[in-house]
């Protein structure tokens, strides 16, 4: 026998590793010895983890993996089952006996569920001092990694000393939270005192029914497996509810009482005292061996399930009325049998479980009866035999309870050949009997409510003519009628139960999508699971995008997509990948009516794809993004918010939460604006600018660099700790115009902007190293070495947003250039084109059609209001304001493709509507036809006029710039100001100038109390008129001919009303 047993763990170079892998070595006859690898495999190093503490093995090194040892070679030919307590009581060819050298020394590596706890804070690494730390902390963590249970609250570094921060001390947990860092603290530590833990590893969960009922399965070598039920009894069952804090055990199911599993058995002949902490921790015959088929798959009930420790109609405490007063049946011999008569006389379909111990409380009337006998055919429980109707005492078996199958006021099923929870013949329960539904009128909207019912997310098909095989029995409902928002089939019209006029051969039913999400604590959240051939499958990550994720989220009724993570996101998930390559649009009802690739994916489980849903429907998904890097959603709300604009909030905890002003500034706002995928910041407002927003306020004292991939990686003063009201909350004002690399590295490749709602591409004409230079600065990747073209990093797909991009290289974004409304191209391949125009609005201007390659313009030959509004709806800028002529927006170039356009206003592109031909024509460029869109001027931006002495009139441009302009902005409740436009931006007017060479701080609270020449005084043309672009949205819905309205509210009323009015008047 040894005289002693310890293990060393060495590295390849020869120095000691750590406490939990290394090479196996140990001592016998006072010598240490090493391990030979014949036979070595991760049965036996779980023996080696148990015996030092070491939680779950995670692999079996071999061939000298941490360098040759010296000396004896003791073991060879080593065999574990696994349970066994030390390596010594394994069979193996005898101490001493071996035919190897060492380099096949034998060795071990620790579970990633053992080792010092660090946690990141603040974009940092650090350390948890060991004061006060104990079992129930340790469980907190091993519950956060799905580690299992704690096995071992260590202490003194003995995971080895760790560097930086220590993070937290004095923790202490109730084992309940969950998650460690629910508060930071300071620490009067070093790193000798680092905690650790120890976990099982083997994270066990129920399967099949409830939280804390249903088939048992085991997490082990990175899948989900089954337990067979050969000798499963109630200590088995007692371990599994202590682990999964569900309570004690109230029965062992056996037989695949919650349905037979699919995947490995990883346990058999599980034999507990009842006492340990683990399933994994009794003896079993080992990991992966077992003589069982699913038939026997293992189950249990505990006594604590939130879904049914309140009775209902069909699950609760057992009463019998007798001698005019209630009374209770003890729990003694009570079994499935008393419960199957219980469940058949209250009409609440077949029992599920057979409760004892006071499941569903204590009571406080009589016990009646006691030793309840049924066979489970009798009609009534009293036909059974007990005792007798007489005081009782139960004791330790306590108050007899049942579950049935309605418990949850379900009295529906899927059933037939090839069914399946989500998928299968319709049968309804009525009267103590399960009957069909015939297909007359089935349909769509009646499947969708059966799905709904069966909470199977939406219907995909409703079958007919048995195509779930006939069932037999009562045919209970014929010729449905659902509008699909039913809460049951039964709500719908029908001919009444039992009236048809039908046979099995046209039974109905219904396919589900059968889609979930697990392995999160949020139920909008996880990784996307699909029900098919009688198994949860995954699905596989390769071309995984954001409109996959959209079908996903949208199918379970749970939003929009707020991101698409890939590499097993939220945990390894197992059984089958069921798809490879998905390829939605976005637009689907269904993943299944995506393009897929291959049914049965060759995928490994650690690219499982996911998905991140807002949680509602009224969440806008281009007003949220979320950051993969640090786990949070953020969006732009407020008065006035828009895609690009607003008061910046982030989700946590399930509310939306707002930031404090404090040293809010332009680098913060241009995380949040590249966060948001919305270009570069333009302005990082203070003072609740878009409105005060609810609930908590989450950041204080921000301080980013600007170069931060999320809010939440920059300084703050810490997760909800701040000394602001919402009268300071954050918000900001972006470009709203996205660039991005594709098709190479994160800082060379193809470029790319993000516009009406479309990624497009650039076109090379006149691309130089002064337009790579502002891409490179707007993304943050250094100065430009080179500016690629003839499509250097493969061809795009889909529009060409900018062509003739001419920039000096000092812009902040791409689309800061003079000439970008010039440059945009629509996916209808017409443009508008204005030379003044720097790029807020790209829905007036010089009407030009893009053919062979080269832009032409229209002559305005019979150019009016109708040929304008199809340009403007091919456009989608709103209705047609004005049809301008005499090249208004100056003169075009090259070839005039169009003349004599004749519209009548409904056509859907300018080329359908009557005209001369193409290229037929006998005019100039000085007639090139142009158009003014209600997109072009706004309820927010527009030419700026002034109501005074009954009539209105315009602003003159002179000296006219963005303060003035944020005057405007902030008096019609319109955000900031973007831009300050001059030269009739928005087209001249007639009448007054009534203003000119005004001159505001911009704090001003009227446009009237800033400087300026005095009413009437100017020396201005209306082809001066001012005009503003704010950021936001006014709060009049829409504008009517009432003065005093105006004159009350705000004195000024931008282009799009006064023409209203005036054709009105």
């Amino acid at each position: 026998m040894p005289t002693g047993f310890h293990w060393l763990f060495v590295t390849s170079s020869g120095h000691q590793s750590g406490l939990c892998s290394g090479r196996v070595e140990i001592s016998y006859n006072n010598r240490w010895g090493t391990v030979c690898d014949d036979g070595w495999d991760l049965n036996d190093a779980e023996v080696v983890c148990r015996e030092l503490n070491c939680g779950k093995a995670l692999s079996a090194p071999r061939s000298s993996h941490f360098g040759k040892g010296t000396g004896q070679i003791w073991l060879d030919d080593v065999s574990c089952s696994g349970s066994e307590s030390s390596l010594t009581k394994c069979r193996h060819k005898g101490f001493g006996t071996h035919n190897c050298t060492h380099q096949k020394d034998a060795g071990f590596c620790q579970s990633r569920c053992s080792g010092r706890v660090e946690i990141n804070h603040s974009n940092s690494w650090g350390t948890v001092c060991d004061d006060s730390w104990d079992p129930n902390d340790a469980q907190v963590v091993c519950r956060e990694l799905n580690c299992g249970t704690a096995l071992n609250a260590t202490k003194s570094a003995h995971f080895g000393k760790g560097t930086g921060q220590i993070w937290l001390d004095d923790v202490s947990c109730s084992g309940s939270e969950r998650s460690l860092t629910e508060g930071f603290g300071t620490h009067d530590c070093t790193h000798s005192k680092d905690a650790a833990v120890v976990c099982s590893g083997v994270p066990v969960r129920l399967s099949g029914s409830t939280l804390c009922s249903g088939r048992v399965e085991i997490f082990y070598n990175n899948t989900w497996g089954i337990v067979c039920d050969d000798n499963w009894d109630i200590n088995d069952a007692e371990v599994v509810c202590r682990e999964l804090d569900c309570g004690t055990a109230q029965s062992a199911a056996v037989s695949a009482r919650f349905g037979e599993g699919c995947g490995s058995i990883w346990l058999d002949d599980v034999s507990c005292s009842g006492s340990e902490r683990s399933l994994t921790e009794c003896q079993h015959r080992g990991f992966g061996t077992h003589d069982c088929t699913h038939s026997k798959d293992a189950g249990v009930f505990c006594s604590v399930n939130p879904l049914e420790s309140e009775s209902t109609r069909c699950s609760g405490r057992v009463e019998i009325y007798h001698n005019n007063r209630w009374g209770t049946v003890c729990g003694n011999a009570w079994d499935i049998n008393n419960a199957e008569v219980v469940c058949s006389q209250l009409e609440c379909g077949p029992a599920l479980n057979a409760t004892q111990r006071d499941f569903f409380g204590e009571g406080t009337v009589q016990i009646w009866s006691a030793d309840v006998s049924c066979s489970g055919t009798e009609s009534s429980l009293t036909e059974c035999q007990h005792r007798g109707f007489e005081e009782q005492y139960c004791g330790y078996y306590g108050n007899a309870g049942v579950i049935c199958f309605l418990h949850l006021g379900v009295p529906i099923r899927l059933a037939g050949s090839g069914s399946t929870p989500c998928a299968g013949r319709v049968e309804y329960y009525y009267k103590k009997r399960w009957g069909t539904v015939c297909d007359n009128d089935w349909d769509i909207n009646d499947a969708e409510v059966v799905c709904r019912q069966l909470d199977c997310g939406p219907a995909l098909n409703a079958t007919r003519s048995a195509q779930f095989g006939e069932g037999k029995g009562d045919i209970l409902l014929d010729n449905v009628a659902c509008s699909g928002s039913e809460s049951s089939l039964t709500k719908c019209q029908h001919r009444g139960f039992g009236t048809h006029n039908c046979g099995h051969h046209r039974d109905a039913g219904v396919i589900c999508t059968g889609i979930r999400l697990a392995g999160s604590q949020s139920p909008s959240s996880g990784r996307v699971e699909i029900y098919h051939n009688n198994s949860w499958g995954t699905v596989c990550d390769d071309g995984w995008d954001i409109n996959d994720a959209e079908v996903v989220c949208r199918q379970l009724v749970y939003g929009t997509a707020l991101a698409a993570p890939k590499e097993n996101h939220f945990g390894e998930g197992s059984g089958p990948v069921w798809f490879d390559d998905v390829a939605c649009s976005g637009n689907e009802r269904s993943i299944t009516q995506c393009q897929l690739g291959e049914f049965g994916s060759s995928c490994r489980h650690h690219k499982d794809a996911g998905v991140i849903c807002s949680g509602t429907a009224l969440i806008d998904p281009s007003h949220v993004a979320y950051s993969m890097c640090s786990g949070v959603a953020i969006r732009l709300a407020g008065s006035l918010s828009t895609r690009c604009s607003g008061r910046v909030e982030i989700f946590y905890n399930n509310t939306w939460e707002t930031v404090c002003d404090h040293n809010w500034d332009i680098n913060d706002a241009e995380v949040v604006c590249r966060e948001l995928n919305c270009g570069t910041a333009l302005k990082a407002t203070q003072s609740a600018h878009f409105g005060e927003g609810t609930g908590e306020i989450w950041l204080d004292d921000v301080s980013c660099s600007g170069s931060e991939r999320s809010l939440t990686e920059c300084n703050h003063g810490g997760f909800g700790i701040h000394s602001c009201t919402h009268s300071k909350d954050a918000g900001v004002i972006c470009s709203g115009v996205p660039v991005r690399l594709s098709g190479s590295t994160l800082c060379s490749g193809r470029v790319e902007i993000f516009y009406n709602n479309t990624w497009g591409t650039v076109c090379d004409d006149n691309w130089d190293i002064n337009d790579a230079e502002v891409v490179c600065r707007e993304l943050g990747c250094g100065t430009a070495q080179s500016a690629a073209v003839s499509a250097r990093f493969g061809e795009g797909s889909g529009s060409i947003w900018l062509d003739d991009v001419d920039c000096s290289g000092s812009e902040r974004s791409l689309t800061d250039q003079p000439s970008l409304s010039s440059t945009f191209i629509t996916y209808a391949q017409i443009r508008l084109i204005d030379p003044d125009n720097s790029g807020a609005t790209l829905c007036s201007g010089r009407v030009e059609i893009y053919n062979n390659n080269r832009w032409v313009t229209v002559c305005d030959d019979g150019w009016d209001l109708n040929d304008a509004e199809v340009v403007c709806r091919q456009l989608d800028c709103g209705p047609a304001l004005n049809a301008t002529r005499s090249a208004h927006f100056g003169k075009g170039t090259g070839q005039i493709w169009l003349a004599g356009v004749s519209c009548s206003g409904s056509e859907s592109s300018l080329t359908d509507c009557l005209h001369r031909g193409f290229g037929s024509h006998d005019c100039g460029h000085y007639q090139d036809a142009g158009v003014i869109s209600g997109s072009g001027s706004t309820q927010c931006s527009g030419r700026v006029e002034i109501y005074r002495q009954k009539r209105w009139g315009t602003v003159c441009h002179h000296g006219w710039d963005l303060n003035d302009a944020e005057v405007v902005c902030r008096q019609l409740d319109c955000g900031s100001a973007l831009k300050a436009t001059q030269s009739a931006h928005f087209g001249e007017r007639t009448g007054d100038i009534w203003l000119n060479e005004v001159s505001c701080s911009g704090s001003e609270s009227s446009l009237a109390d800033c400087q300026h020449r005095g009413f009437g005084t100017h020396s201005c043309g209306h082809r001066e008129d001012a005009g503003v672009i704010c950021s936001g949205e006014t709060l009049f819905d829409s504008c009517t001919c009432n003065t005093e309205k105006y004159v009350s509210c705000a004195i000024f009323c931008i282009i799009n009303c006064v023409f209203d009015c005036a054709s009105n008047e």
